[in-house]
């Protein structure tokens, strides 16, 4: 365990403060080890993946950060009459499964690769992309909390657009798969397009992705270009010139900037469109602008 430790460095957007602690769980031995003090800790259990949709605010929290590495990074597969059963930890790269999963053959998760998260991240939020989301091929989580370990079936995630159930406190561990076998190359050519596809329309830098979900009908970047936000700064934080539902955050830049300007991004849009548009991005310090 590590106290008052930075937090808001290991997200994509490298800006933001520190925690009380910060626990990292290689194996289920490290769990059952460290699983009472994190329960009786007194603080609020905040979980960090690759930290990709995460904004932590300028200072430290009172929260006991949780990272899952090494045996919660793993997969592997079955083949079960038509369909292949993969398990994956829940501190797995999902562009990693992707293209290993592409590699053997397996296929239904291309579109993965886009999505820079890990699997506990992806669950919690239902990630997506491209056609795709983990409620399409998710069969059930197995969940951590308060010292006890439970399997759930994905009908009981309630999973919607970027949405789950699934509670702050709850440290999903390993996701279950139902895929299928296809043709490997093909695959391979599907992830590689996807790759291609996002570095040409998606900047680089120090950000966490599309900043805003897409309202029914209609795209999250043009409402902000219409509204005449892209490029816009704010401090040290600025709208993507090349993807208006992207902010990106400037070197040793502040994290509370970030978040002043996708607030004044809302109400402009707000203003011009009437759309209030819902962030994407989960929170650790801010008002929960969702």
């Amino acid at each position: 365990m590590v106290e008052h430790a930075a937090f808001g460095a290991r997200t994509t957007y490298r800006v933001g403060g520190t925690v009380r602690a910060l626990v990292t769980l290689s194996s289920r031995a490290d769990l059952e080890e460290l699983g009472s003090l994190m329960a009786n800790a007194g603080l609020a259990i905040f979980i960090l993946g690759n930290g990709s949709n995460l904004l932590v605010a300028d200072g430290e929290h009172a929260v006991l950060g949780v990272h899952l590495v090494g045996e919660f990074a793993g997969l592997d597969f079955r083949d079960v009459d038509d369909r292949v059963i993969v398990r994956a930890g829940a501190g797995l790269d999902l562009p990693v499964a992707a293209r290993r999963l592409a590699s053997e053959g397996i296929v239904g998760f291309e579109w993965a690769v886009g999505v820079p998260g890990t699997f506990g991240g992806a669950v919690k939020m239902n990630a997506g992309g491209h056609g795709s989301d983990m409620a399409a091929s998710l069969l059930e989580v197995e969940v951590w909390r308060e010292g006890a370990i439970t399997t759930l079936a994905s009908d009981a995630l309630q999973l919607d657009y970027r949405t789950s159930s699934l509670e702050a406190d709850q440290i999903v561990l390993s996701a279950t798969l139902r895929l299928e076998r296809g043709d490997s190359a093909l695959s391979l050519e599907q992830i590689r397009s996807i790759v291609r596809w996002r570095r040409e329309h998606q900047p680089g830098g120090a950000n966490a992705g599309s900043v805003f979900r897409n309202p029914p009908g209609d795209h999250a970047g043009r409402l902000i270009e219409a509204a005449g936000c892209k490029g816009l700064r704010v401090g040290t934080a600025s709208v993507s010139e090349k993807h208006a539902n992207f902010i990106i955050a400037d070197a040793d830049g502040s994290a509370n900037d970030v978040y002043d300007l996708l607030s004044v991004i809302r109400a402009r849009v707000l203003a011009s469109s009437g759309v209030a548009l819902q962030c994407e991005h989960r929170f650790l310090g801010f008002q929960d602008e969702s």
